[in-house]
């Protein structure tokens, strides 16, 4: 029997069809949390991907946004822009296992390609269709003429509607820790609204919510972990609670 959580869930599972792919030795599959990869549950609203960099958390976000229709620069499925197109195709070789639930909205975030995203609002709201213009959607305020946190928080805060899937990459990445509080109420929202998410994290604070499956990706399969057993909840922690003990191993002081 499936967990509650998950019977409400659009994406289910994932599967690496293996018998598909071409080479494990090419890129992604070099990947060890890739290339390891064989079925991934998601039995919870939320689900954390962590890992340090290079190790294909992103990659695989990008896949699953890729395979449900979204840009792999980000927005929502109107969006089709292409600054450069870096992709992987990662997304041939998965198959995204769905819940019986319609989904009604969903939304790809990129950190990295966000400055991207908010020109390309700009050059569709500069033509002449006569509808709404795109960027009453996020908030009214041009992304351009906010700062990077700013207009990171316009988007979470107005762009998603509930009841819907929304896959993240480094969502924390300019907010402060109290955006990053006020994104956990956000989050927690949409989750009351019947809404899933997918998120790549470094940031101890999201990833303390307690409705989320912990995936971390290293030297193999993704593996699930306990929120206090991550090294992002041990390091900061310990840092917090030792600061002058730290900085004097670390400053050799």
């Amino acid at each position: 029997m499936r967990p509650a959580w998950q019977s409400r869930n659009f994406l289910i599972a994932l599967r690496l069809l293996r018998d598909k792919v071409p080479s494990l030795t090419a890129f992604p599959f070099v990947i060890p949390a890739i290339g390891g990869l064989d079925e991934l549950a998601f039995e919870q609203p939320v689900t954390f991907f962590i890992g340090e960099n290079g190790f294909g958390k992103s990659t695989l976000l990008e896949a699953i946004a890729v395979g449900s229709g979204l840009n792999p620069e980000g927005g929502s499925r109107n969006f089709r822009f292409s600054t450069r197109a870096s992709h992987s195709g990662l997304h041939e070789y998965l198959r995204l296992i769905r819940g019986p639930r319609r989904v009604r909205d969903r939304y790809f975030f990129r950190a990295e390609s966000y400055y991207n995203l908010a020109t390309e609002i700009e050059a569709l709201d500069r033509e002449p269709y006569g509808g709404a213009k795109v960027i009453n959607s996020y908030g009214g305020k041009s992304l351009h003429e906010q700062s990077h946190g700013e207009s990171f928080f316009a988007l979470f805060m107005n762009r998603l509607h509930g009841d819907g899937l929304y896959i993240l990459d480094e969502p924390e990445a300019a907010l402060s820790p109290s955006r990053q509080l006020s994104f956990l109420s956000r989050m927690h929202e949409l989750v009351g609204q019947g809404s899933q998410f997918l998120i790549a994290t470094h940031s101890p604070i999201l990833m303390a919510y307690p409705h989320a499956s912990i995936y971390l990706m290293a030297d193999g399969p993704p593996q699930l972990v306990a929120y206090r057993d991550t090294e992002h909840f041990r390091v900061t922690r310990n840092f917090l609670n030792r600061t002058e003990g730290m900085l004097d191993i670390l400053l050799d002081r």
